[in-house]
């Protein structure tokens, strides 16, 4: 149902129209939206014909999100636009039209739906395959795919392969219902694993000519609508479990307001259930008799999806940063994006041959994930962009180990990063001092070299902006305190490409007259960390830095 649902409500969902409109020529949004229009025909080709899921239901709502803000953006790019149902509609006409559901973007939206209306239930949106079932005397008749709402596919065939229980009712009764049907998965946690593309294992199993008992012995079916049935959802949901159809009512609770909502769809997205579920359905009890139903959007029923698994991204600007070693990690500012309920402005790429790889650049549509379940990362390019400005990382070899240790310009990145590690719990532990501070200071003008702060006196310190009063006497005693570490923690705090548990002893001049052979007799120091450890204390400005340290009577220099 999802996706028809998406496609018919689009236009009035409210994070269509979030976000700037480009910056584009109408040729180049021409061409952009003809892209958009010809991916989404070729996925929904699949989907409705050939029963394949190419691509999860949240990404395909976000594509037909951001194809929409591109029509309105650039009305006069003179792109027809597509038929998402031109393949969805069949020959057999529904007893009953399948009604859609208006997508709720987030809480407001929620409380607003919410206002007003009484007698309210809440059910997990189970992610299967929405289906009419026509039932005579309790004994499955026919099934229909949704199609368009109105018309759909003929499913029949496959009646008896179906589970027992789905075939016969425990009540020879005569019944129309509506439904997803789900591929049943015990214990699954759809926070944790996601959809894991069952709804496209129904989907496929339908579309095939013929399927076996053995092929079908997954399907389950939860029922989501009774066109002219009870009116009270308490009796319906038991009338259901009584024939043999208990999901309605083992998965809906009444709810009074946007809290219990909101608790429940937390619950069932966190909790073990027995399907792969996108969000949840808010229904009010009250609701039109079936001569009333029209394809499209129903106003006693509305849709709340879960936090986005996966988010469509698009790159604003490719930064490079620099760390303190000398590494290149490329950083993706993007147009602000929701996933799994945190707003995500920035992503790595992890490392410069990945972007590389990627080759991502401004202007190009990425798909984001969260690493363990915690930290954003890029999955792949979903749509190049137009190469107007493409980004240049550093040339080989410009950064290094030994490289910036002075705020020159294009250093100032890796000097900050070689300050803030001086500072921190692997350095000299300075409290209170971050990047802030260096910051400050650098800019300012009162940081040539690494070690020049412990040179600063209060009326220094109180003349930079941002630092003045008490902040600056407060400032000036952890500096002291800084002269007064021991020679292992200075030497650490310089960055030494030592094993941490090798002893260094109390002398630089020590360390310095140590070649290569003599590093190797170290445990832990190899060949390549013994030419390290040479190259770090034989470089001039490592040299110098010492020298000054000596000056200022540090310990061990």
């Amino acid at each position: 149902m999802s996706r028809i649902t998406a496609l018919l409500m689009l236009c009035f969902s409210p994070f269509v129209f979030a976000g700037h409109c480009p910056d584009w020529s109408e040729s180049i949004a021409a061409s952009r939206i003809d892209q958009l229009q010809a991916r989404i025909s070729e996925w929904d080709a699949a989907y409705h014909g050939a029963g394949e899921s190419k691509v999860s239901d949240e990404i395909y709502d976000q594509y037909a999100a951001r194809l929409q803000r591109l029509r309105a953006c650039f009305p006069g790019s003179g792109v027809t636009p597509g038929n998402p149902l031109a393949s969805a509609t069949g020959p057999l006409r529904h007893p009953v039209p399948h009604t859609g559901l208006d997508k709720l973007a987030d809480e407001q939206a929620v409380s607003a739906w919410l206002k007003g209306r009484e007698e309210l239930w809440v059910q997990p949106k189970v992610d299967g395959v929405a289906v009419t079932l026509v039932y005579r005397r309790g004994r499955l008749l026919q099934i229909i795919s949704r199609g368009d709402g109105i018309h759909g596919h003929d499913w029949s065939r496959h009646i008896p392969a179906l589970p027992a229980g789905l075939r016969e009712l425990a009540s020879p009764r005569d019944l129309t219902l509506q439904g997803e049907l789900f591929w049943r998965m015990d214990g699954h946690i759809q926070a944790r694993a996601g959809s894991l593309n069952l709804r496209g294992r129904v989907a496929g199993l339908m579309a095939r000519q013929q399927i076996s008992s053995e092929d079908a012995a997954g399907l389950d079916l939860f029922i989501w609508a009774w066109p002219n049935g009870p009116q009270d959802p308490r009796q319906r949901f038991a009338l259901l479990a009584s024939f043999g159809l208990p999901n309605s009512e083992r998965f809906s609770q009444p709810v009074k307001d946007l809290d219990e909502a909101a608790r429940w769809r937390q619950h069932w997205y966190r909790s073990p259930l027995p399907f792969a579920s996108d969000g949840v359905v808010l229904q009010q009890r009250r609701q039109p008799p079936g001569a009333r139903w029209q394809a499209g959007s129903s106003h006693w029923s509305a849709a709340w999806k879960y936090p986005f698994a996966q988010a469509l991204a698009e790159v604003r600007a490719v930064e490079f940063r620099i760390g303190r070693t000398g590494r290149i990690t490329p950083v993706l500012q993007l147009e602000p994006v929701r996933l799994d309920d945190r707003l995500v402005r920035q992503v790595s790429t992890g490392s410069l041959q990945r972007w590389k790889e990627l080759d991502i650049q401004a202007g190009d549509q990425i798909v984001l994930s969260l690493a363990g379940l915690t930290i954003p990362q890029v999955d792949r390019v979903a749509q190049r962009g137009p190469r107007l400005a493409p980004a240049q990382p550093p040339k080989d070899g410009e950064y290094h180990a030994l490289s910036c240790w002075q705020p020159t310009t294009g250093c100032e990145e890796q000097f900050l990063e070689r300050l803030q590690w001086l500072a921190g719990k692997r350095g000299l532990n300075l409290a209170g001092v971050g990047p802030g501070t260096w910051r400050k200071l650098m800019e300012a003008g009162r940081l040539s070299g690494l070690a020049d702060w412990i040179m600063l006196q209060p009326e220094d310190l109180r003349r930079i902006d941002g630092i003045a009063g008490r902040r600056s006497e407060q400032l000036h005693r952890t500096f002291r305190q800084g002269r007064e570490k021991s020679f292992q923690q200075w030497i650490r705090a310089l960055g030494v490409p030592a094993p941490r548990e090798l002893d260094l002893g109390e002398s630089w001049a020590q360390l310095t007259a140590r070649d290569a052979v003599q590093w190797q007799r170290e445990a832990g120091v190899g060949p390549t960390r013994a030419a390290q450890l040479v190259a770090f204390f034989q470089h001039p400005q490592v040299r110098q830095l010492a020298a000054n340290l000596g000056e200022e009577a540090i310990q061990g220099f």
